[in-house]
């Protein structure tokens, strides 16, 4: 049981929290573009935070489940309908055997996530990661994207149910601020900083720069004013983290992203706070980004908080609902319970063992039929009758 893949979308693949510890090997930690959207979509359905997701850019796919499930949509808005049917965002959505859940082009934002209760779909781990790496053809669905044909299985088989599930759902997320005209991103200072002018510098966090049509996950190429430096920009290689600046030789910034090369020549004037990555990510081309600079100790304050405030989605999600109790699990969970109150109270075996209650009853239906009142006038004048006539056998 699982999804079948109609229309594939754009760049859609299966990604998580990014594979790491291998960079030293030249592999790339790829992973979500995305990370607050991706955990949100996994705490709404109760995954696990690693659990594996459908990443897709610009336009969505075409999908069809097998099998009844619960999911949640986060990220853009692409305009997304299940059976016809509005689907909202940041929801757990009930889907149905042969329901189809349609994406249309993006409203707002670059990046959307589908996320799957119960631990999403089955695919191997490889090198602790189900994230796809799309350059080296592993991890994923057979290390690729996804094609129109394409057979998901998922790792729960059928599922109808979460505790709570009215709980589960929240406020679109204010956060990305779709409806600003420019958005800022804190940077902290790079370690090759010293490369570059003052007044490189002061552009650099001073100027507006644009969003281009030269961005995927490897990387966001920025058009906008001259970063000045001393001598040039060329280094020897080193590391590049998620969300390193590099400033080529032309002068413009370049931001790294999830499926980034592991080292790299160019000086790298800052490196976006990992809370601020989504805001660039969603941002179309075109899109204005102003630099705002931050200290380590700041940037860490600022993950620290999100944390925290991840719990409070946590705990919000998993509130008490009236639409979200079971019957049956209730019912499951309190049958041991009057089983033992009436073993203490040496009472009759509790309704709902039937079979026995229909015994019961018949039995006493079938005594009350054959009574007479002859037997009932005789009662008194034989004591076999007197047992008999009091229900009871000898």
């Amino acid at each position: 049981m699982g999804l079948v893949v109609r229309k594939p979308g754009v760049y859609t693949s299966i990604q998580d929290n990014g594979r790491f510890g291998y960079q030293g090997s030249g592999f790339s930690t790829n992973g979500v573009m995305d990370h607050r959207a991706y955990t949100i979509a996994n705490l709404l359905v109760e995954n696990e935070p690693n659990a594996p997701v459908l990443e897709f850019a610009l336009a969505g796919p075409l999908l069809r489940f097998t099998t009844k499930t619960i999911i949640a949509l986060t990220g853009a808005d692409f305009d997304a309908t299940i059976d016809g049917e509005p689907a909202p965002r940041y929801t757990a959505l009930m889907v149905k055997r042969g329901s189809i859940l349609r994406f249309g082009a993006a409203k707002t934002g670059c990046y959307g996530y589908l996320a799957i209760a119960g631990g999403s779909v089955r695919v191997p781990e490889v090198m602790g990661s189900r994230s796809t790496n799309l350059k080296c053809e592993f991890g994923g669905w057979k290390g690729r994207t996804l094609m129109t044909g394409d057979y998901l299985p998922f790792v729960t088989k059928s599922l109808d149910f979460l505790p709570n599930l009215g709980s589960h759902r929240i406020d679109p997320d204010p956060f990305y601020g779709f409806e600003e005209g420019e958005v800022r991103v804190r940077v902290v200072p790079g370690p090759q900083e010293d490369l570059f002018t003052d007044q490189g510098i002061e552009t650099f966090y001073g100027q507006t720069y644009t969003t281009t049509a030269k961005c995927d996950r490897m990387g966001y190429r920025l058009d906008g004013p001259e970063i000045e430096t001393r001598h040039g920009s060329d280094i020897i290689s080193d590391g590049i983290a998620f969300g390193a600046v590099q400033v080529p030789s032309h002068g413009r910034p370049i931001i790294m992203l999830a499926d980034r090369q592991t080292t790299g020549g160019y000086a790298k004037i800052g490196t976006i706070a990992t809370v601020d990555i989504p805001k660039l990510v969603q941002r179309p081309p075109g899109s204005r980004v102003r630099f705002e600079p931050v200290t380590v100790q700041q940037a860490q304050e600022l993950l620290r908080a999100e944390a925290r405030q991840f719990e409070m989605l946590a705990l919000k999600v998993r509130r008490p609902s009236a639409d979200g109790i079971s019957p049956r699990r209730t019912a499951r969970r309190l049958t041991p319970i009057l089983e033992r109150q009436a073993a203490k109270t040496q009472a009759d075996t509790l309704w709902i063992d039937r079979a026995n209650r229909a015994e019961r009853v018949g039995s006493r239906n079938a005594l009350q039929y054959d009574e007479t009142p002859d037997e009932k006038a005789g009662a008194n004048d034989a004591p076999q009758n007197a047992s008999r006539g009091n229900g009871r056998t000898a």
